[in-house]
């Protein structure tokens, strides 16, 4: 193969990475203002505003020149299924950021990759080298030494973060086996339609009325969770769904930064330390990705 194949190859996993990663931190920017809406509304509530809004603004962008191109499907019944597993994880993440920490709701979150990569060889047929099976178990051990505090009484809301991990891994999947099916579009719809059609039914018996600002705040967590979801698709379509999921350890450095300055939690060095490790295993992890491309190309 020439070294411009080379040079083209190698880039579609940088771009797919780069556009992972930069979900992932609308993610955590998402969660923060889910955090805050939760001192005020219930996390059911947040979750309805979080697809609505999500499906309000696509539709007004999109339909007008999409049409029914918009809701056309060959994967029906994968869209709603993924569709649903999203809608599981949302609501147990949501749910658990009323009663823990940011930091600490990311650093359980982080296990979610290491869900990814089972699935993906069970369902995907994608075949994991050791060396990157060794890299994802070190990220994972350093999530456990940010979540050492934990050990002691763990809070019950953690185990929705491990329920939402689940989930998160399952709809990734998914996401991956609808890429280069349907369009992103249509895709991105279903994630909102199926979620506003099942919370307006559970919403009404835990509303609270809104004022200004909080009506301000759950239109702005529809917009970030649309975008980034949107991301992570276009990321799919330039790498595979077990190179980009060690990269979800990136969550923790933002949550750190974010969850000390909006609300005041200081990481410690554990939790330094943890971040550093997860850090280390997703740069070997792009190291490992360079190498095995250009073993290809050779």
């Amino acid at each position: 193969m020439s070294s411009t194949s080379i040079e083209k190859l190698i880039p579609q996993s940088y771009k797919g990475i780069l556009l992972y990663c930069t979900a992932i931190f609308l993610f955590v920017v998402m969660d923060s203002i889910v955090k805050y809406a939760n001192q005020t509304y219930e996390p059911l509530q947040v979750v309805w505003a979080r697809y609505f809004f999500h499906m309000l603004l696509l539709t007004l962008v999109l339909a007008p020149t999409l049409k029914m191109d918009l809701i056309r499907t060959t994967k029906l019944k994968l869209q709603i299924f993924r569709s649903m597993l999203l809608l599981g994880a949302t609501v147990c993440f949501f749910s658990a950021l009323k009663f823990i920490p940011l930091a600490d709701a990311g650093a359980m979150a982080s296990t979610s990759p290491l869900f990814v990569m089972i699935f993906s060889v069970f369902f995907l047929g994608e075949k994991i080298s050791f060396r990157r099976w060794t890299a994802v178990s070190i990220g994972f051990v350093g999530a456990l030494i940010i979540l050492r505090p934990g050990f002691g009484a763990v809070h019950p809301a953690m185990f929705l973060v491990v329920g939402m991990s689940v989930f998160y891994a399952s709809y990734q999947i998914a996401t991956r086996k609808l890429a280069g099916v349907d369009s992103s579009y249509t895709t991105i719809f279903y994630t909102a339609l199926v979620g506003t059609i099942v919370m307006s039914i559970v919403a009404p018996f835990f509303w609270v009325e809104p004022d200004l600002f909080g009506w301000g705040m759950l239109v702005l967590i529809g917009l970030i969770g649309g975008v980034s979801h949107y991301i992570i698709i276009l990321a799919f379509s330039y790498t595979t769904a077990s190179t980009a999921a060690p990269f979800s350890y990136t969550q923790l450095i933002w949550t750190a930064i974010i969850g000390f300055f909006a609300f005041g939690d200081l990481p410690d060095e554990f939790t330094i330390a943890g971040a550093t490790i997860i850090v280390g295993s997703g740069l070997y992890i792009l190291y490992r990705e360079r190498q095995i491309n250009l073993a290809k190309a050779n």
